[in-house]
């Protein structure tokens, strides 16, 4: 009997090494996936009129108002686009480098593009803003992908859950920062905007840094690597003891259960009745969410409640207030 009660409470453990692991994973992917959601649009204004000296610079001419706002939209959306883009990189990348190997490469796409936003008004160049919300972009449909499964294969079973949940909880927090950074006694000004987008590139930076001392998935150690020994190390380092053959059994039989039943493509996903109002679900909800706009409040906040009366200077109070709103209830949701 005790011997069942100290295996229980060794299952549940959250152990330092996995806390901050999760921690690092989803500030230096998610936290910045959020901010890159919410940070173009306090300063929209300040950039319109960058994108606009700019042009004059070079012919002499101002943008008129359509091209300008279609440029502005252009800029806008390469950060979805480039989130579908990577989203199709993700299986590549997990196969070829490993979870973490993944994340670390990944910054690639959030450091040099925060480099080269934060020299676009020095370089008098707008078009490094859109190539960099591309880049970012990318970032974020790796990051959004590949997160929640290195979690997902380093938490033990009774914990995923949890820690699935960290990802969507910092994506909400990287949304307030940008926005509460976005104020303009902050850095939505003339001189601080550059840096505002730049920002991006220091959770980057520290998961760069801090990333590679903790363990890679021991599922991808054990059955993408075939090393046992290298899964069983990481196994112990993330659970705090060393009996972790039963874990490593589990793993593999997980796997040859996936490998029986074969991959299944979308086209013959889309065909089994007994998964179809699962699928169904899966997609009403996920499209929901997005049909919602909740994506356009954040991109363009500060312009849609100036134009529902909300007075010019008070608006971007209004939108901390959203995104704190945001918060609260991402916490009330996965708490409930």
């Amino acid at each position: 009997m005790e011997q069942e009660g100290q295996e229980k409470k060794k299952e549940g453990r959250l152990t330092l090494v996995l806390a901050l692991a999760t921690l690092i994973a989803a500030f230096g992917s998610s936290f910045q996936y959020g901010y890159n959601v919410s940070v173009v649009n306090s300063p929209a204004e300040l950039m319109k009129q960058f994108y606009n000296d700019t042009y004059y610079d070079r012919t002499g001419e101002l943008i008129d108002e359509f091209p300008l706002t279609l440029l502005w939209s252009v800029t806008v959306s390469m950060f979805p686009f480039g989130g579908f883009v990577g989203s199709l990189l993700v299986g590549p990348l997990v196969n070829k480098f490993g979870r973490k190997g993944a994340l670390l490469f990944n910054n690639i796409f959030s450091i040099v593009p925060a480099i080269l936003m934060g020299c676009s008004e020095v370089a008098r160049s707008f078009e490094l803003i859109i190539i960099s919300r591309l880049l970012v972009g990318i970032c974020a449909g790796v990051s959004s992908n590949v997160v929640p499964m290195y979690l997902g294969e380093l938490a033990p079973k009774n914990l995923r859950g949890a820690l699935g949940v960290v990802p969507q909880l910092f994506i909400t927090i990287g949304i307030l920062v940008a926005q509460i950074f976005g104020l303009r006694s902050i850095l939505a000004n003339k001189k601080g905007w550059p840096i505002l987008l730049g920002l991006t590139g220091v959770p980057a930076a520290l998961q760069l840094l801090l990333l590679p001392f903790f363990p890679e998935s021991p599922r991808y150690l054990l059955i993408g690597r075939k090393n046992q020994d290298a899964a069983r190390k990481a196994l112990q380092t993330l659970r705090g003891w060393d009996e972790v053959d039963e874990e490593l059994e589990e793993i593999r039989r997980e796997d040859e259960a996936e490998r029986a039943a074969g991959l299944v493509s979308v086209r013959r996903l889309c065909g089994m009745r007994a998964l179809r109002w699962q699928l169904i679900s899966v997609v009403a909800l996920m499209g929901g969410q997005q049909l919602s706009g909740v994506n356009a409040i954040n991109y363009y906040a500060d312009t849609i409640y100036t134009s529902a009366g909300v007075v010019a200077t008070h608006s971007q109070y209004v939108t901390v207030g959203a995104g704190v709103v945001n918060i609260v209830m991402t916490v009330i949701s996965v708490s409930a």
